[in-house]
């Protein structure tokens, strides 16, 4: 769960629309898909859902944002202690998730590759069709899953405008 005292911090510090195309509703449907795959990965399960949260958190721009995966690297680390507590082992982890989530590389740890697919698959809110290919997982990439996460995702497409 993520702690109230978070999303309020989050609410105050997001440069952009709250309720845009990289916000709370994205950060909602990031966590319910990375949750539903780490039951299949095995993935850490309090780093996928604080991924999910920060992962866009600093991002300037709803366009091409090249740093906004390392400025919520930075972030994540400032808030360690205060909004959550993470050993270093899950701190490391979720760091390097946010970090390089945007790069379009993959990744073999399970939960790295579970918070950057929970990402990849939301794409479909923007009319986006993930690319198997590109998926970190073959968790994510299974038929089965790809098709109802790609769906779940599509369905809020437009809710934007």
């Amino acid at each position: 769960m993520i702690p109230p005292p978070l999303i309020a911090l989050l609410k105050q510090h997001f440069a952009l629309d709250w309720r845009g195309i990289h916000g709370a509703s994205h950060w909602s449907r990031v966590r319910r898909i990375g949750l539903c795959l780490a039951e299949l990965t095995g993935a850490n399960v309090r780093v996928v859902e604080l991924f999910a949260f920060l992962h866009d958190s600093c991002r300037r721009s709803d366009g091409r944002d090249p740093g906004h995966g390392a400025r919520a690297a930075s972030f994540v680390e400032t808030l360690n202690g205060r909004y959550f507590a993470l050993g270093d082992l899950e701190l490391g982890l979720l760091v390097e998730a946010c970090r390089g989530h945007s790069d379009g590389g993959r990744h073999d740890d399970p939960t790295i590759a579970t918070c950057w697919d929970a990402d990849r698959l939301e794409l479909a809110r923007l009319g986006i069709t993930p690319d198997p290919q590109r998926l970190c997982s073959a968790a994510a990439a299974e038929p089965g899953f790809y098709r109802w996460a790609a769906r779940y995702s599509a369905s809020y497409a437009g809710h934007y405008l």
